[in-house]
Parts: C-alpha cells; structure tokens; sequence
C-alpha cells in the first residue's frame, strides 16, 4: 500500500498517539487533532483519503462527524473507533455513511488490514468513477406483448441508468415516461397481442440516455396529439401517456407510421456528474492540456 495520507481525530490523547505513532510506522502521511470541531473547519479536508475517529469519549460526537463529512460531499471513507460499549454508536455510524470499525485497544495487524482495505475501496470507487465517461452500453430486448415482462424491463433498464449515476430516476420521472411507453406499445400498439412483438433499445452514455420502444401494430397519425407545451392537456384523458412523455423527456420523436418512439434523457447536474467533471480537468491538467 503506497504512502496515504489520514487524518486521526480523537479527544483521548494517548490512543491518539498510539494510533497516530502505528500509522507512520506504517508509512503514511499523519496528522492527529483532539477537537472535532478544528477537523471539520480544515481547508485540507478533502484532501485526506482516511479519516479515523473516536467513538469511545462521546459516540455522538463521532457520529456527528461522519454526518458533517457526508453532508459536505467529501469523498473520504471514514473508519470510528469503538469499544464494546459504543455497539449502538457503531450502528448509528454506519447508517449515516462510516466505511469500518476499529476495535480498542488497538491491534496493529487488524488495524493495518481495515486501512489497507478501507484505502482499497476508495481506489476502486474513483476509479470507477473515472471510467464513467467511457461508458457506452447498448440494450436490446425483443420481447411479446405481456406488460409483466415490460415490468421486469423497466427495472433492469432504470437500475442500469441509475448505476451510471448521471441521470436520477427518482428526481427526473424517468420511471414514469418508460414506463407509460411500454403500456402504449402493449396496449395501445399491439392491442395486447402476445404474438407480436415490442423492440426496445436503450443507448446509455455520459451524454445521454436514449430508448427507443418500436411495436407492430397499425402506428397513429402523432399529429392528433395534443399540445405537450400546454399544462391543461396534461389533464385530459386521451394520449395522457404521450404527453407526460413529452414533458419528462428532453427529446421525444415518432417515426412516420407512429408506431416507433425514440425519447432522450440528459444528465442533470449531479455530484457524481460534478465529479466526473472534476476528474477529467484534472487528467487534463496534468496531460498538460
């Protein structure tokens, strides 16, 4: 494990020291602070890849840390430090964000394992996180008319999108537009025919997340559609589905015959996508570009 650099914060100031004096023996970059209050107030916060904290003086206290670093945003794994007295303080941790648990008094072989193996998941999370705007995937479904099985479609296909972390299913409605297009390719196109078949693909890139939903029934004149940019046609009952499409999707196009729906979803501007942002100016500072 190469030389990291971690932040120790405990009010205890000989266990302070031990964990402060077994981490540089170990090769990493130190600083220890008593005052949890001082911790949170650095500049150099983030630039930290472990922080370690007390839970044993006052449980509440390091479960408020945790909740101040996840509520800046602060891509730090966060490892407290128990008795076996703090149990609930541990639990309480957890919930809230800490990545491990430490046991005191300390044992220098478990305590090197949990950091090498807390530094390794933050690893392998940047890193994750640097390959996203890469990603091109591609799914094809060739499937009858039974909506059970546009259900178990549309839970694959909303769990893939949420997994590239740049569009927010539950915040942009997602959900609502596939799925009202699933029930209009069924329904509305297939008449319930279970001998014809639904196409859907979806193209999923940082840029965008494209579906198209193409059926084999008769189509429709998309003229007869109602105004989507007019909320009232919102709450008339014929081509409900067509217009909530329209105002959840960022583009949506029928082909021709109308029986092919093409609908694109952009990113909004979430930390994970700030991140990645992040990331890639800094590869392209030091590319020098």
């Amino acid at each position: 494990m190469e030389r990291r650099r971690i932040l120790i914060v405990d009010n205890n100031d000989e266990l302070r020291a031990v964990l402060e004096q077994a981490l540089r023996e170990m090769g990493h970059e130190v600083v220890a602070i008593g005052d949890r209050a001082k911790a949170l107030e650095r500049d150099d916060l983030d630039e930290f890849d472990l922080v370690i904290s007390d839970l044993t003086d006052d449980a509440e206290g390091g479960v408020q840390l945790v909740s101040e670093i996840k509520r800046k945003r602060l891509m730090i794994p966060i490892v407290v430090s128990s008795n076996q007295a703090q149990q609930p303080g541990i639990v309480k941790a957890f919930k809230i964000g800490a990545s491990n648990y430490l046991r005191v008094p300390y044992n220098k072989e478990e305590l090197q394992g949990i950091v090498e193996k807390t530094l390794s998941y933050k690893l392998r999370f940047i890193d994750d996180i640097k390959v996203l705007p890469y990603v091109h995937e591609k799914i094809d479904f060739e499937l009858p008319s039974d909506l059970s099985l546009m259900n178990g479609v549309l839970q694959y296909l909303i769990e893939r999108v949420a997994k590239l972390g740049l569009i927010k299913p539950e915040r942009s409605n997602l959900f609502v537009a596939l799925d009202e297009a699933f029930v209009n390719a069924v329904k509305h196109g297939n008449r319930n025919d279970p001998t014809k078949l639904v196409r859907i693909t979806a193209e999923l890139s940082p840029k965008e997340a494209r579906f198209t939903i193409e059926d084999e029934g008769a189509g429709f004149n998309v003229a007869d559609i109602p105004d989507p940019r007019d909320p009232e046609n919102l709450f008339r009952s014929s081509g409900r589905g067509v217009l909530l499409i329209y105002n959840i999707m960022d583009e949506v196009e029928y082909n021709d015959r109308g029986n092919r729906l093409t609908m694109v979803k952009r990113p909004e501007e979430t930390f994970e996508k700030q991140l990645i942002d992040k990331l890639n100016e800094d590869e392209q500072s030091r590319n020098g570009n």
